[in-house]
C-alpha cells in the first residue's frame, strides 16, 4: 500500500469520527431536552403545550414577524428557533391571560428565548419598523 493511501485513511477515520462526534452531540442535546423534568414533562413538551394553547391567539402580523425575526438563522436550525421562539411568547401571553399576541408579548419572548448575541438583529430590524426599545432595554441588560 502506497505512503498517500494510508495517510488519506488516516485522515478520513478521523474526519469520519469528528462528523460522528458533532452529530452526536446535537442528538444528545436533543434528548436532554426531552427527558421529562420533575413535573413529568419535558422541555419541548411544555413548549409544544404554550404554543398548542396559544395557536388561536395568533394573528398573520405576528407571524410575519417571528419569521422576520428568525430570518438569520441558518435554513437548517430555523423551525427549531422558530419553535422555541414561539414557545416562549406563547408562554408570555398565556401567563398574561392575553386575548391576542402582541408586539410586547414578541419582543419579550424573543428576548428570553433567545441567547444575547442574537439580540442584535431584533435591535436593528426593531429600529428599522421604528420601534421603541425603550420598555425592553432592562430584559437586553440582563438576558442571559
Amino acid at each position: 500500500m502506497s505512503d498517500w493511501f494510508m495517510w488519506f485513511i488516516v485522515f478520513w477515520t478521523l474526519f469520519l469520527i469528528t462528523i460522528m462526534f458533532i452529530g452526536g452531540y446535537f442528538m444528545f442535546r436533543k434528548f436532554l431536552k426531552r427527558l421529562p423534568k420533575e413535573d413529568g414533562k419535558s422541555i419541548l413538551d411544555w413548549q409544544d403545550y404554550y404554543i398548542d394553547k396559544a395557536l388561536p391567539l395568533w394573528d398573520e402580523p405576528q407571524k410575519q414577524l417571528l419569521n422576520e425575526l428568525v430570518e438569520p438563522v441558518p435554513e437548517l436550525f430555523r423551525d427549531v428557533a422558530k419553535g422555541k421562539i414561539a414557545g416562549k411568547i406563547s408562554q408570555i401571553a398565556l401567563e398574561e391571560d392575553a386575548t391576542s399576541i402582541t408586539e410586547p408579548h414578541m419582543i419579550r419572548g424573543y428576548i428570553l428565548a433567545t441567547p444575547k448575541r442574537d439580540h442584535k438583529f431584533l435591535i436593528k430590524t426593531l429600529q428599522k419598523k421604528q420601534i421603541d426599545m425603550t420598555p425592553y432595554k432592562h430584559l437586553l441588560e440582563h438576558s442571559s
